[in-house]
């Protein structure tokens, strides 16, 4: 699993000019899943998304403190173009996981991230729709994380 991560002041998810999700203060999760991936993959990605230091200390020391010891929210979006390797000038996509498969993987991703967090601090975007994703990115801070490859 590939997960860009951006600190964001608000962040909102739009489908044919209807709003889907929208958060404040918190983070925009653009979320890969590999044809590989495994619950492993979900956990590792879970664990570091909620643990990530990426705010401030009350001191002004940075790099101190933690989405889930802030409180705030979260905005995950699946994003299959993450697994992409060009062909030519041409982006190819076969390392990504299969729409269907992806569609459950995801789905367990979503809730796995709810059940360890406040499922009310945890929104979505609308899986396998043509999105329009707003990011107000608060630094910019962008963090890329990668789940370990399984051997």
């Amino acid at each position: 699993m590939r997960a860009i991560v951006q600190r964001v002041t608000h962040a909102s998810v739009t489908v044919n000019e209807e709003l889907i999700s929208k958060i404040g203060k918190g983070i925009c999760v653009l979320v890969g899943i590999s044809r590989d991936d495994t619950d492993k993959d979900i956990e590792y990605i879970v664990r570091k998304l909620l643990n990530l230091r990426i705010w401030d200390g009350e001191n002004g020391k940075r790099w101190q403190h933690s989405v889930s010891q802030k409180k705030y929210e979260i905005l995950c979006v699946s994003q299959f173009t993450l697994y992409n390797v060009l062909k030519g000038n041409s982006p190819d996509f076969h390392h990504a996981m299969s729409s269907t498969e992806s569609k459950a993987f995801f789905d367990k991703f979503i809730a796995s991230l709810k059940s360890a967090y406040q499922p009310d601090l945890v929104k979505e975007g609308s899986f396998g729709n043509y999105m329009q994703v707003q990011i107000q990115n608060d630094g910019p801070v962008t963090i890329q994380l990668e789940s370990p490859i399984a051997k």
